[in-house]
């Protein structure tokens, strides 16, 4: 197996439009997922993935290992391998998104929204601020655990509501019998999107007041 640094430089990226395609990787990368600052590889057949910065993100790589740092020896969080100026090297972890349970219509419990709460109670008492939470950064092991990534924005000062809009979602329209379990894609997609725009209030505040150039592979962020 090549070294993570190699790795991370056999990834390169073209933008388009909007859009990030992914030019060339490594055979021995594995394209996981995609967000705003970067794309994830398994490496190998092994417990770990490679995060690759795209090229105006490349500041993200150290920020986020330092945050990884200060999170180590908790259970809910990947740990860090290796740092790299436009990479880093956490767990692989298998199992399935809060918002693939949506769209499988996998029950999500109670207990795992009181075990996340936990989780992120952990981090703060490390002195971090988590924030930018949501359903795609919740993982739910195949062995029932909580683990949560995508922590670059731990230390802003900045107070993130997303998480308690959630959970009060959760308590006062998912765990009904009447709600359904099973949602499409597309709607969870288009509701992302509304609250990102603010046009859905803060459950809280309304409660008080009631991808190669021809084989290019394209990511969807």
């Amino acid at each position: 197996m090549r070294l993570y640094q190699e790795l991370a430089q056999s990834v390169t990226y073209k933008k388009r439009g909007m859009k990030i395609a992914i030019l060339n990787q490594d055979e021995n990368l594995t394209f996981v997922g995609a967000g705003r600052s970067a794309c994830v590889f398994r490496v190998g057949k092994t417990d770990k993935v490679l995060k690759v910065y795209y090229p105006s993100f490349v500041h993200i790589a150290n920020e986020e290992a330092e945050i990884y740092r200060l999170l180590e020896g908790l259970e809910y969080f990947p740990k860090l391998y290796e740092t790299g100026t436009n990479y880093i090297v956490i767990d692989y972890i298998a199992g399935v998104t809060l918002f693939e349970c949506l769209i499988k219509g996998i029950h999500i419990k109670e207990e795992k929204i009181t075990g996340i709460d936990y989780a992120l109670s952990q981090a703060r008492q490390r002195g971090l601020n988590p924030s930018d939470i949501h359903l795609k950064n919740i993982f739910i092991t195949f062995s029932g655990k909580i683990k949560i990534i995508d922590v670059a924005r731990f230390r802003q000062t900045k107070q993130c509501k997303q998480w308690e809009d959630l959970k009060m979602a959760h308590s006062f329209l998912y765990k009904h019998g009447w709600f359904p379990k099973k949602l499409p894609q597309k709607l969870l997609n288009l509701i992302a999107m509304i609250y990102k725009k603010r046009f859905i209030p803060s459950f809280k505040r309304e409660r008080k007041s009631v991808f190669k150039v021809g084989n290019a592979k394209e990511v969807q962020r």
